[in-house]
């Protein structure tokens, strides 16, 4: 008994240190003989500019990130393991050119912001399913410090996603290429962030500021991923942020927004599908 204590202790030391740390705030604390490196992910989200620790190069790195890094659930629907061990992410999507869902893609967003000195925090979200009561806490969403503020990232949502951080101020309607979300108190459920419609608001996502211990990741992405009737594991699904718009294939149509232009088309077949996965979000399946 008593070593099987410590050894789930040393399982869960070597766990935080290895990408699901909540409070990894201090540059260079992450373990020096790891894969992961600040100029390869880089070069897979295109990004040339500083590396200071200014609310600008949080956007730039924000958008980088959701314009280069497809949204995909692809190794859920095909039964994989989804590990949110950083050596396992960072050569899934920065080696190997995938991209991933939330608990992926903020784990490796939020190493890259520690490592160059960002302040983060990560914290377990509710998503929008006809009410908030019929969904459980499956998101995982970033409050990130810079420029003497705090900022909500997302890197991780396909659906009405962040293309930029959004200022966590109660209220304030903002616009990230063409899309306007805000954030609004919620006596219910914390925080809930909203995406503006032809209609108005819509509910997108709610989240408290309770701090998460990695073990809840671990439930959460274990439920997220395995779960029979989880959403995730119904349907091929991905999306790429564009400039002008966004780029989506969900179970065989292939949605292409480009301003206030919609050009949908159906796709057929393994082979069919696999192009258009290479073509349109670089994604290439073995």
């Amino acid at each position: 008994m008593i070593l099987n204590k410590i050894l789930f202790a040393l399982f869960f030391r070597e766990f935080w240190y290895t990408g699901v740390s909540l409070n990894e705030t201090n540059k260079g604390e992450l373990m020096p003989d790891k894969l992961f490196n600040l100029d390869d992910y880089f070069k897979r989200i295109d990004y040339n500019g500083g590396r200071q620790v200014l609310a600008e190069t949080l956007k730039q790195l924000h958008l980088g990130h959701v314009m280069n890094i497809p949204f995909e659930n692809l190794d859920v629907f095909a039964r994989k393991n989804i590990s949110l061990d950083l050596d396992d992410l960072f050569v899934k999507i920065v080696k190997n050119h995938r991209g991933g869902y939330c608990f992926e893609m903020n784990t490796l967003f939020a190493a890259v912001l520690t490592e160059l000195g960002f302040p983060v925090t990560r914290h377990l979200a509710r998503v929008y399913r006809e009410g908030f009561d019929n969904s459980g806490k499956t998101h995982m969403v970033l409050l990130v410090q810079a420029g003497g503020q705090q900022w909500l990232c997302d890197v991780g949502f396909g659906g009405n996603s962040l293309a930029a951080p959004l200022l966590f101020e109660e209220g304030q309607e903002q616009e990230q290429l063409g899309r306007i979300h805000r954030v609004i108190a919620d006596p219910d459920y914390g925080y809930r962030v909203e995406f503006k419609t032809a209609t108005g608001f819509e509910p997108i996502y709610a989240f408290t500021l309770e701090d998460c211990c990695p073990a809840d990741y671990l439930i959460a992405n274990h439920y997220t991923a395995t779960f029979p009737e989880s959403f995730f594991r119904q349907a091929q699904m991905c999306a790429l942020v564009t400039a002008t718009g966004k780029i989506t294939y969900f179970d065989g149509s292939l949605k292409i927004a480009d301003g206030e232009t919609l050009t949908e088309t159906t796709i057929s077949g393994d082979a069919a599908i696999k192009d258009a996965l290479k073509s349109y979000f670089g994604v290439e399946l073995s």
